[in-house]
Parts: C-alpha cells; sequence; structure tokens
C-alpha cells in the first residue's frame, strides 16, 4: 500500500469515523497525510461550500494523464485515434461509477438532505465525480506517482482488456445490434430532471425490443448511454452483444 505519511490526529474525517475512511484507504491502496483533502473529495456540492468540486476538475486531469501513459506504454501498435477512444472507455462516468460501488464509496459520500433522500449516494453522476475528486485529492497529498499506482489497482484489469466492444458507446451497440438483426431502432424519452440548475441530472428511458432500461447522467446523452447499456444488459446474454 502507497503511504505519504501517517494522518495526521487533528485532521477532519469524513462520514463513518476513522475506522470506515480506513477501510476506504484500504480498498484504494493509498493512505492519506492529509486527511482534510480526502474528506474534500467526498462532500458533495449540496452538503457545502467547501466541497469536491475543484478536487474533481483536478482529478479528471490527473486520471486522464495517468491513463494516457499506462496506454502509450502497453500498446504499442495503437495509434492516436484509438489510444483517444481507450483513454475515454476507460475514464468515462459510466466506468468510474462502476469502479465507485465496487470499493463501495457511495457509503462516504457526506451529502445534503435532499441528495440523500433521492438516491444520491447510488448516482452514477455523484459516485463519478466523487472518484475524480478522491483521484484529485491523492493528486495534492502524494503526487502523480501515487494516482498512477491507485489507477492501476482500481482499473487494472480494464486497462488490461480494453476490447473493440468497448471503444464504441453503449448508443452505438445497441443500434448495430438491432439494425444486424432488421430491427427497429431504439427510442428514447426524457423521464426526469433532478439536481440544481447548474448541475442538472437527467433520467432517460430507452425502450428496444420490449426491453426499457433507464439511466442517469450530466448530460441527456450520457443519460442515453446508460439507458442504452441497461437494455445491451438484457440482451446481451442472448445475442453475444455485451
Amino acid at each position: 500500500m502507497t503511504r505519504a505519511g501517517e494522518p495526521a490526529s487533528t485532521n477532519e474525517d469524513p462520514p463513518g469515523g476513522l475506522t470506515a475512511i480506513g477501510d476506504l484507504e484500504c480498498k484504494l491502496g493509498y493512505v492519506f497525510k492529509q486527511r482534510e483533502l480526502l474528506t474534500r473529495a467526498l462532500t458533495h456540492r449540496s452538503a457545502g461550500a467547501d466541497n469536491l468540486e475543484r478536487l474533481e476538475f483536478l482529478g479528471d486531469a490527473a486520471l486522464g494523464f495517468v491513463v494516457a501513459r499506462e496506454l502509450f506504454a502497453s500498446a504499442r501498435d495503437a495509434q492516436e485515434e484509438r489510444l483517444t477512444l481507450m483513454r475515454a472507455s476507460l475514464v468515462k462516468g459510466e466506468t468510474l461509477a462502476e469502479v465507485a460501488r465496487v470499493i463501495g464509496l457511495g457509503g462516504h459520500l457526506n451529502l445534503g438532505e435532499g441528495e440523500r433522500k433521492t438516491g444520491g449516494a447510488d448516482r452514477a453522476s455523484i459516485l463519478a465525480d466523487a472518484l475524480e475528486a478522491v483521484f484529485g485529492a491523492i493528486a495534492c497529498d502524494g503526487g502523480i506517482e501515487s494516482v498512477a499506482e491507485v489507477a492501476r489497482r482500481l482499473l487494472g484489469s480494464r486497462l488490461a482488456n480494453v476490447g473493440d466492444g468497448e471503444l464504441r458507446d453503449s448508443k452505438t451497440r445497441l443500434q448495430e445490434h438491432l439494425q444486424a438483426n432488421g430491427l427497429g431502432l431504439p427510442e428514447y424519452v426524457v423521464v426526469a430532471t433532478a439536481g440544481e440548475d447548474h448541475a442538472p441530472v437527467y433520467t432517460v428511458e430507452c425502450t428496444a425490443q420490449g426491453v426499457r432500461g433507464r439511466g442517469e447522467g450530466r448530460s441527456r446523452r450520457e443519460a442515453e448511454k446508460h439507458a442504452a447499456s441497461s437494455v445491451l444488459a438484457v440482451l446481451g446474454p442472448a445475442t453475444g452483444d455485451v
């Protein structure tokens, strides 16, 4: 486990106390020297002004860089366009939300009352933002190499197995499957909007072959991709489209 030093006793701790945050650090494979950075990374904008937004900005850039560097070193035959698609598939919100769920990040988030009541702790967009912010906190606390170590730990299998199917987004894959079988195109409908005016969250329903799936996102397009992914999860086992 990477150690940037022992945590100071005067630092603030995120929800759940020292034991819970120690469990999260174990899953990350990183122990914070400045735990107040992690506290901020786990604080959603709905819970106060000292929140994750600035760390999210930094984490997005840091994660993008280390993933690009890993792919540059491992995918030696890939050209720029393919490398760009590979990176995008690994750092997109859907992937980050999945990783956040694996490490139980939602249980550590500090959310405003409204977000708590509406299931914000498991909302894909919030989980993705928080994970980016955690990477930003790691960058501030331990530097870019610490970000790289944690990224390899959390994204390791995904880094090693970025397949061609993953380079096409779920909307494209769903449409290709339907067209290949002579079926009609999927339908997408916005069924709800939530969040604050400056940070809306869209819920979209996708219908195809009688299967309905829902997805959330910070944009309509992102929500449509998540909804299409839900439909593919049902259609996939029988068709080979995953």
